[in-house]
């Protein structure tokens, strides 16, 4: 059921809540009155927006989401009267950090008006951002925190949250047989990382559960994470009975190796991130649950922030985009349905 994997897209986009202060003075709350970072409001107002949007790779589900969701922006603010054009580009793999910096690199020196970022390592692409900020290009962070504060704001996931929700989920349907092994995703990857601090976090709460593995990584392709999830159960197929993956290419490929070694329905499975055919696993009961972000809210606010900062307005430093957990009993509850199946077509033509 899970054996050929072809991308789409799910995940569904929420109504915008007021946005309070990027990069200018601070107030009492945390937040500031941002000011124009490229030319008047008027001016930004009356020429097209060149906004640079960069995920950390572009063959995945999950960001095409993103993709659509920037669209959505690009088409409301065209409305309220404000022209921007969406620069969609990243590198191929999520582990080419120097294909990311050479990204965002180009768009500096093309001296777009804004970037919104998906840094694939939290080090590596401080200098990067760094240089476009001194270049007077605000940046805004998604999915994946960057260390430093240069950018204008951050919009993502809570992801220690979510991975303490998918660790609660594991230790509630392992009930009396707790063996658990955990699959990293990549190491600088500040998104997985946190989720896999909250699962820790959430499993090591339950006295019974025995940790097997927590120190392999499966990679930033289905392919690499089915070869390590593959070593994993050869090594440790008999002695676990809870697994949790961090991101949709761990899950992936853990479920492939799943299904190789005959432990589908024998292992209970905790995984993160969604597309069609991890649905279908979860409707299956192949997947015990799945922790499902909103890319598709994430890239729309995202859009939607960096434009208010070129245009002096105020907008939050911080924007939680949200996580929710899925099972095979509430996945058709009306709202986690819309969540699971936003209206992509109409945004990625």
């Amino acid at each position: 059921m899970i054996k050929n994997f072809h991308p789409t897209w799910l995940l569904c986009v929420t109504a915008v809540a007021a946005m309070t202060a990027g990069c200018g003075p601070k107030n009492d709350a945390g937040t500031s009155t941002a000011t124009p970072t490229s030319g008047s409001t008027s001016a930004a107002a009356a020429k097209t927006l060149e906004i640079a949007v960069i995920p950390k790779g572009t063959t995945h589900d999950y960001w095409k989401s993103v993709h659509a969701g920037a669209n959505k922006a690009q088409e409301e603010l065209a409305k309220a009267g404000t022209n921007v054009d969406i620069q969609w580009k990243g590198p191929l793999r999520e582990d080419d950090r120097n294909g990311q910096i050479d990204v965002v690199q180009t768009f500096v020196t093309q001296q777009v008006n804004g970037i919104v970022l998906a840094p694939l390592d939290n080090q590596a692409l401080v200098r990067p951002v760094t240089d476009a900020v001194s270049a007077k290009i605000p940046v805004v962070i998604i999915d994946s925190s960057l260390n430093g504060n240069d950018y204008a704001s951050y919009v993502a996931t809570n992801n220690e949250k979510g991975g303490e929700l998918g660790g609660q989920e594991l230790a509630k349907v392992l009930g009396n047989n707790k063996r658990v092994l955990m699959m990293r995703y990549s190491q600088g990857s500040a998104s997985t990382d946190q989720r896999e601090t909250g699962f820790l976090k959430a499993i090591k709460a339950d006295p019974g559960v025995q940790l097997v593995s927590v120190d392999q990584y499966g990679g930033a392709t289905v392919d690499s994470a089915y070869k390590t999830a593959q070593n994993l159960l050869v090594r440790f197929g008999t002695q676990i009975d809870g697994i949790f993956t961090p991101n949709e290419t761990t899950t992936r490929g853990m479920l492939l190796a799943l299904h190789d070694a005959g432990l589908l329905h024998k292992v209970k499975f905790v995984g993160f991130d969604s597309s069609p055919d991890l649905i279908a696993a979860l409707q299956a009961k192949e997947l015990d649950g799945l922790v499902v972000q909103d890319p598709f809210k994430m890239g729309y606010l995202a859009v939607k922030t960096v434009v208010d900062d070129i245009q002096g307005k105020p907008f939050p430093k911080t924007i939680d985009t949200g996580v929710t957990l899925v099972t095979p009993d509430n996945m058709n509850d009306p709202a986690i349905h819309a969540l699971l199946n936003p209206p992509l077509d109409q945004y990625l033509k």
